[in-house]
């Protein structure tokens, strides 16, 4: 079943995403606004396109994350490939996602810090001290 709905998913995801499909979608509602007079804008006229989309949408939030979830999860192995890869590399990065929020945060400051020339460093520090001692 899984290997089904995977299969599935990505087929889908991917025909979804082409130009293609939006044609057909801008077709559709084109076609449905036209039908208006003719249905002289009823309720149901009204409640065919309504309908359909939301069903069309509740349908595609399953499909796009499943096709999400595979990709951050194969993105994510490739990234702990690459630091049990690299011999200079902290491989205590391999969990990060156990961390918590706050951790996380203090590790992003520590990253943004190494990023930065001696200059920027400095004038960030000094912003922070005069942050504190207001």
């Amino acid at each position: 079943m899984n290997n089904f709905f995977h299969r599935l998913a990505e087929k889908t995801a991917h025909s979804l995403g082409s130009a293609w499909a939006f044609v057909l979608a801008l077709c559709t509602v084109l076609a449905w606004a036209a039908s208006g007079p003719a249905f002289h804008y009823n309720d149901t006229w009204q409640l065919t396109i309504n309908t359909g989309t939301t069903i069309v949408t509740f349908l595609m939030v399953f499909l796009i994350q499943n096709t999400q979830n595979r990709e951050a999860r194969a993105t994510q192995l490739k990234l702990d490939e690459l630091l049990r890869a690299i011999e200079q590399a902290r491989t205590s990065m391999v969990n990060l996602q156990d961390l918590s929020d706050k951790e996380l945060d203090a590790l992003e400051r520590d990253f943004r810090r190494l990023g930065r020339t001696d200059k920027d460093l400095q004038e960030e520090v000094a912003r922070e001290k005069a942050a504190r001692s207001t």
